[in-house]
């Protein structure tokens, strides 16, 4: 068996499965065991736990596994340091350093684990060329022109934010940045948009602060706590974080992110492209077209 998918939850791992499926390819699936995915069916599966990682490689290995792809969300796991095995224990500085360090620091570890053995680390967007949209209008709608000075602001808080290793997302309007993506994820920060208890905001002018403010943001306790409405042109700016291990995570929108954009009283929506997967597209489109809201994958020669 060539191809494995280390399936986290979510909606991306059930649709590899299923293109994969489409065109005859059985991949074997495999879980972290406290956080089982959403695939369905008869499938050749395998379970682990990171305390056997080092069994796991073997037995992926020894089943002629020459590629993995890592889909889906994977909070990390508690470590029972009971639980660990012989194959690991040769394993175990790399994971603890790896656990040591923010998200992509920890995923660059994985994967040069998995390289050292032999095994091909491939991205969703290999195994499904279509994640990725062509750049230009999405949707039917298009944006406006002010839609290109709300992306350098988004832009230079994403530069920011990903110095700290935080958050893909913004939300930005008339230049100024009203929500930042959390560890809670997107959805999340959407949701907040329609919390009764409000935002803290942060205004980011076009030109770009220094970078102390936005440190102080990034450090500080917020400033203003004051429900802002966010309507009349907010734009959601999604993107990867700079130097960002798009092999195993690039970001995604999907159906929900655009029902929450517009339960948000959003504009629409921008997306990297090259570096943001789009689920379930036709679907998307049809909620943008049902909720009036653009699409927009921007290129930076392109706005």
């Amino acid at each position: 068996m060539d191809l494995a998918i280390i399936a986290g939850q979510g909606g991306l791992p059930p649709h590899l499965v299923r293109v994969l499926l489409a065109r005859g390819e059985v991949p074997l699936i495999c879980e972290i065991d406290q956080f089982p995915s959403e695939i369905e069916g008869e499938l050749p599966r395998l379970g682990f736990r990171l305390e056997t990682s080092g069994t796991f490689l073997n037995e992926l290995k020894s089943r002629g596994v020459k590629r993995v792809c890592m889909a889906g969300a994977v909070r990390r796991p508690n470590v029972d340091p009971s639980l660990i095995d012989a194959a690991t224990i040769p394993l175990v500085p790399t994971v603890m350093a790896a656990l040591s360090k923010g998200d992509d620091g920890t995923l660059r570890i994985m994967v040069n684990i998995f390289e050292s053995r032999g095994i091909e680390v491939i991205g969703a967007s290999d195994l499904d060329p279509d994640l990725l949209p062509i750049a230009g209008a999405f949707s039917k709608a298009h944006p406006p022109e002010s839609v290109s000075n709300d992306i350098i602001v988004a832009q230079n808080a994403l530069e920011h934010m990903g110095a700290k290793d935080l958050g893909q997302a913004v939300v930005v309007r008339d230049g100024q940045i009203v929500a930042r993506e959390a560890d809670s994820g997107t959805d999340a920060m959407l949701r907040d948009l329609n919390s009764p208890a409000g935002l803290s905001i942060d205004p980011i002018d076009i030109a770009g602060q220094a970078l102390d403010s936005a440190a102080d943001w990034l450090s500080g306790p917020a400033t203003e706590n004051v429900r802002k409405d966010v309507d009349a042109g907010a734009v959601l700016y999604k993107a990867p974080k700079p130097g960002q291990e798009l092999r195993v995570d690039m970001p995604v929108i999907g159906p929900d992110t655009v029902t929450l954009a517009a339960q948000a009283r959003l504009s629409g929506i921008v997306i990297a492209a090259d570096g943001v997967m789009v689920l379930e597209r036709d679907e998307v489109r049809k909620r943008l077209e049902q909720h009036g809201l653009f699409l927009w994958v921007h290129t930076k020669e392109a706005s």
